[in-house]
């Protein structure tokens, strides 16, 4: 790929590689924008095919970062480190104290966290190293359960939106993932009284714990998920898994799950959902929990103050919502003029010195 005219074209400021050879380390840290203040984005550890494959999942997902620290009414900006190797073989104290060096080496421009593979154990090995990372235990730790009531709450906002009540007891869900943030939000979902729910997950282990902890979600194969007649489709795992090929199997009127860059294209199919006549919840949004989690552990942490931020996603939902409505645009493109426009009043305000 031309990395150039891509970051021309979206408006990156910066890609950085590292290598490390004590440990083998190897990865990529994009900073996509930060005109509001550090970016801030987690570590994924996966064995991408190819480096291109990395480097174009790190930009991607930078950008999101940007999009969803803007709507989010946070002061960051947007980035992503993505590690390339395999999880179960590479980890260890030195190779995240080296990832911390690397971290440290950007002099606060990028703040790091937890991702996929990647975890607060993980990260306070990072911290031995650096002050730019957050999701430490002891502060604000896992954000996978936090990510997982913002994704609570936006339902609740869609399903508001699109038959006029929010009681989740009167509707049916089907959840795409269960590892972390989709067995968090299972939870909820069962502990509101949902009607009925649904799962699919590849990884054994994860599907056996949901059938020991909640025997009354049921299972279904990963190929099944998108054709369900439920009320929302709840994508939690991996980008990319609305396109061409599944979503005219989708039979839900809600779109609504935690899972970054789950638009494989975002406007060709951001307008297939609208013309199909369901409610997307854009991802960067409705996804923003466990950023505004760790966020607040860069200030003094109180866990009730979150929270009451992240009930916020409600609110913020119903405003893209009628953006999108007044504009007759899709409601993934409503989020990014609802983000895109608090980046330009903030750059807009600060075009003048105050020392402080």
């Amino acid at each position: 790929m031309n990395k150039f005219d891509y970051m021309e074209k979206h408006g990156y400021e910066q890609i950085v590689y590292f290598y490390d050879k004590t440990t083998g380390l190897k990865g990529v840290t994009c900073i996509h924008n930060t005109t509001l203040g550090p970016a801030l984005g987690g570590t994924r550890l996966w064995n991408y095919d190819s480096e291109d494959d990395a480097v174009l999942d790190a930009l991607r997902l930078a950008r999101g970062m940007t999009y969803k620290a803007a709507a989010a009414g946070l002061n960051l900006g947007g980035g992503k480190t993505v590690l390339i190797g395999d999880a179960s073989k590479v980890k260890s104290e030195a190779y995240f104290r080296a990832l911390g060096r690397y971290v440290q080496s950007l002099n606060g421009r990028y703040i790091t966290a937890e991702d996929v593979n990647t975890s607060t154990k993980d990260m306070d090995y990072v911290h031995m190293e650096t002050d730019y990372v957050v999701g430490l235990e002891g502060k604000s730790g896992n954000p996978s359960p936090l990510t997982a009531l913002g994704v609570f709450h936006g339902i609740r906002a869609s399903l508001h939106e699109t038959f006029g009540d929010d009681d989740i007891s009167k509707y049916s869900f089907a959840v795409q993932g269960a590892g972390q943030t989709g067995y968090y939000l299972v939870k909820y979902l069962i502990e509101a009284k949902a009607k009925k729910v649904y799962f699919t997950e590849i990884n054994p282990s994860h599907i056996k714990r949901m059938q020991k902890e909640l025997p009354m979600v049921e299972y279904v194969e990963p190929d099944q998920i998108f054709g369900l007649n439920v009320d929302v489709f709840s994508p939690c795992a991996l980008g990319a898994q609305l396109n061409d090929e599944t979503i005219p199997q989708i039979r839900a009127k809600i779109i609504a799950g935690s899972a970054n860059n789950v638009l494989m294209d975002e406007e060709k199919h951001g307008m297939m959902i609208k013309e199909k006549g369901i409610l997307y919840a854009p991802d960067f949004v409705i996804n923003a929990g466990g950023l505004i989690n760790v966020y607040h552990e860069l200030q003094t942490y109180i866990k009730d103050k979150a929270v009451r931020d992240i009930e916020k996603i409600y609110d913020r939902l119903l405003d893209i919502y009628r953006i999108a409505k007044e504009e007759n645009i899709s409601t993934h493109a409503a989020a990014k003029v609802f983000a895109k426009n608090r980046i330009e009043t903030i750059n807009k305000l600060h075009s003048n010195y105050i020392k402080r």
